[in-house]
């Protein structure tokens, strides 16, 4: 007779986190999300970028193409709808898109699967799966609300990627990192290093 398995060599399971990185200011939220994923070890991630994502990303970043997409696990070209998170049979914990454009929120709210940010965020929400839209737009018009009011319904979180000072950040990093931190416990992702609240002084 075989003695079952310890527990302390069992590993755990890998989390599946979907990143996508559209095509409004702030594509800085995607790539750092990307990157404490991948130093965290536990998640395997996928990403697909929109073609203006690629746009903001050259814009902004002193990133490469191919640093970004060294990042994830696995690349999904955005006009790929055969790809494996375009389905609710894949087995996903999550999806974030850092950031998300009106463009793209708009779609979301209507449902209009029309590329694979649009389509994996469809599957997310009809398998009653952990959504986080951070939307990056100011100042806000009527359908931009109406549309944010429609994805919440539909279960969704909107994360303005609004930027915290009580821990009086030091760098814009250290904004980044709070934020992105912020989205890691919605999605139930472990970080020892995050930084957190303990009391006023």
């Amino acid at each position: 007779m075989t003695n079952p398995p310890s527990l302390s060599n069992t590993a755990a399971p890998l989390k599946h986190i979907v990143v996508a990185i559209s095509g409004a200011s702030g594509a800085v939220y995607g790539v750092r999300l990307l990157n404490l994923l991948r130093d965290l070890g536990s998640v395997q991630t996928h990403l697909v970028v929109s073609d203006a994502g690629w746009l903001n990303v050259a814009q902004e970043l002193n990133h490469s193409r191919a640093d970004i997409e060294a990042l994830a696990d696995m690349l999904h070209p955005v006009h790929n709808l055969g790809a494996t998170i375009a389905s609710g049979s894949f087995q996903c914990d999550g999806m974030v898109v850092a950031p998300c454009s009106m463009r793209t929120l708009a779609a979301i709210a209507l449902g209009l699967s029309d590329n694979l940010i649009t389509r994996a965020a469809d599957v997310t929400l009809k398998e009653r799966r952990r959504l986080i839209l951070m939307v990056r737009e100011t100042p806000l018009n009527l359908a931009h609300l109406r549309n944010m009011t429609a994805v919440t319904e539909m279960g969704g979180i909107i994360f303005p990627p609004v930027p915290a000072f009580y821990q009086r950040p030091q760098s814009l990093s250290e904004l980044v990192d709070h934020t992105v931190s912020r989205v890691l416990d919605l999605l139930g992702v472990t970080q020892p290093d995050a930084p957190r609240w303990t009391g006023r002084n």
